[in-house]
């Protein structure tokens, strides 16, 4: 163990879900699933009335509070910690909101060479409420792992880029293509941003992290190897030190799965396109795998999910580590029964 896990997790170094990140045997496949903390539970909108995401993200006590939510209901093997992708990027001083209905909005799209100039460094300072947040939520937790998270360079380099959420990326790909260095140092500064964002949550105490890189599967593969690749690489060797698991996960990236896996992660996250049995062939050995329920089965007959979730085990037998999860989030209008039923059966199911 590093000096960070002996001295913030030794609680939970044994469980079923570290022990998946690291290849070992286990009790039991364990479960947790992508915005578990969130709008399919009444509990959540209850505190979150009235509370708009950012602030919401900033009141450690309520931080506190969401992640624990779907831990106490539907007694997951792991919390994730209840924050959004642009996070650091409103502590460093973007101007930008998340509005209801639409996602993360910047006011000042970034998209000149002067542009960079916004994006300082984040220091532990301006994220002080993550710090106290994770400090409440380990003491809770116990042995059950809390997963950090940030949005990799380019996902929020999109945002930055495209003033908001895009369906085509036409602005970040214009970028990317035809100013090739500025995009490379775009991607560099948030590299840096992004490393300094998990190395404050590892510190604080998370047990793992998880870099999502939502919108890269619009990249074919040449482009993503070339002017992606090198920043999400930076941000997952800045904290190998630590040794706490790194998972990897991207939006449509079947086609990227190998060379994600090469940027460097411990865990591979995989949507529902790709079934795991391939997608351990894509990545290749040395590498636990999470996945991957398309969450709209969930909206199925008991009988049905149970069938879709026997297939994903079957997919997942013989890899060398397997994390069970969705495809993708969690869809708003989940019941929430239908995930405390699915956690129950993927451990009984899965019980030595």
């Amino acid at each position: 163990m590093s000096a960070i896990e002996t001295k913030h997790q030794p609680q939970t170094y044994d469980s079923a879900f570290l022990k998946a990140c690291r290849r070992e045997p286990v009790p039991h496949t364990p479960v947790w699933f992508m915005r578990q903390a969130g709008r399919s539970l009444p509990e959540y909108l209850k505190v979150r009335e009235g509370i708009p995401m950012l602030e919401s993200c900033m009141r450690p006590e309520l931080v506190t509070e969401i992640t624990l939510q779907p831990v106490r209901r539907h007694d997951v093997d792991a919390a994730i910690y209840f924050s959004d992708i642009v996070v650091p990027l409103k502590a460093i001083g973007i101007d930008l909101d998340i509005k209801p209905g639409v996602g993360p909005v910047v006011a000042d799209p970034i998209r000149t060479r002067a542009d960079l100039d916004r994006l300082r460094d984040l220091t532990p300072e301006d994220v002080h409420y993550v710090t106290e947040a994770i400090g409440m939520l380990t003491g809770e937790l116990g042995s059950t792992p809390l997963i950090g998270f940030a949005g990799a360079p380019f996902t929020l380099a999109s945002y930055l880029v495209e003033g908001g959420p895009s369906r085509n990326h036409e602005h970040t790909k214009a970028l990317m293509y035809g100013d090739p260095q500025l995009w490379a140092d775009l991607l560099d500064r948030l590299a840096e941003i992004t490393s300094a964002f998990l190395k404050v949550q590892i510190e604080a105490g998370a047990s793992a992290v998880q870099l999502f890189d939502s919108w890269v599967g619009a990249l074919a593969p040449a482009d993503y190897r070339r002017s992606v690749m090198p920043a999400s690489a930076k941000v997952l060797e800045s904290v190998a030190s630590y040794g706490v698991p790194r998972i990897h996960f991207g939006v449509g990236t079947g086609e990227l799965l190998g060379l994600m896996g090469e940027a460097g992660a411990d865990v591979m996250g995989v949507d529902y396109r790709v079934s795991l049995d391939e997608a351990a062939r894509r990545v290749g050995p040395g590498k636990a795998l999470q996945g991957n329920l398309d969450p709209a089965v969930l909206f199925s007959t008991p009988e049905a999910i149970e069938a879709k979730t026997d297939e994903v085990l079957a997919a997942a037998e013989g890899l060398e580590g397997h994390i069970f999860n969705l495809g993708h989030g969690v869809l708003p209008t989940t019941d929430p029964t239908a995930l405390t039923r699915l956690v129950e059966y993927v451990h009984t199911r899965t019980a030595v």
